[in-house]
């Protein structure tokens, strides 16, 4: 599946014209942003250091401030704690080439909270691959996204698989083992199953499991 999935992306960068840009979705911890690094670096080795570029949607998350002022920080991740706003003019932006670099925002773990300028797109990338939760919700504004892209990919895997990923995660964060488990349940389980009914509307799904060894 992987080997499959990295010649379709490279493929689709060497149709570009100028540039294509690949959409990752799927439920939370299914592999989306290893699979979206995976396929930059199959499609850089092939074409070129700046072919491909990662832009995660992640990087548009609400700063925890603003999460607290909005009184939503207990449900960070669900559709309305992102600046979709924000990510869709970073997608305009992005599909037609400039001069120069666009520097886009990332997500970090460690300090739980979005980083400026982490990624850039270079003016000679033929491929963006962008991976999210909602890039094919039908929400308003979310609905707008899936337009901009050239493919929109499921991103796939079990649940069990899934929920390991996902408290692995929260105890890396530095939560206990009751409050990771509890963050899953409430947070994470409720945001994937509204994920996985976006599945029809994509045009290709990837079926990750333990022997990938993405994430």
């Amino acid at each position: 599946m992987l080997e499959e999935s990295a010649s379709a992306a490279r493929g689709l960068a060497r149709a570009a014209a100028p540039r294509a840009v690949l959409g990752l979705t799927g439920p939370p911890g299914t592999g989306k942003s290893a699979l979206a690094r995976h396929l930059v670096a199959e499609v850089r080795a092939e074409l070129g250091p700046d072919a491909a570029a990662y832009v995660p949607m992640d990087g548009f998350h609400l700063s925890n401030a603003q999460l607290d002022r909005l009184g939503r920080r207990d449900r960070k991740g669900a559709p309305d704690t992102f600046d979709v706003r924000g990510y869709l003019a970073l997608l305009r932006r992005l599909t037609t080439p400039e001069d120069g670099p666009v520097y886009v925002p990332d997500f970090d773990r460690t300090l739980d909270e979005p980083v400026a300028a982490r990624e850039h797109v270079a003016p000679t990338a033929r491929l963006i691959v962008t991976e999210g939760n909602y890039l094919a919700d039908d929400a308003p504004l979310w609905r707008d996204v899936r337009t901009l892209l050239t493919e929109t990919w499921y991103v796939d895997t079990t649940d069990t698989i899934r929920e390991e990923r996902l408290i692995a995660r929260q105890l890396a964060g530095g939560r206990g083992p009751a409050d990771a488990r509890a963050w899953v349940e409430r947070s994470d389980r409720a945001n994937g199953e509204r994920v996985k009914a976006t599945r029809a509307a994509c045009t290709h799904v990837v079926t990750l499991d333990h022997d990938d060894r993405l994430a």
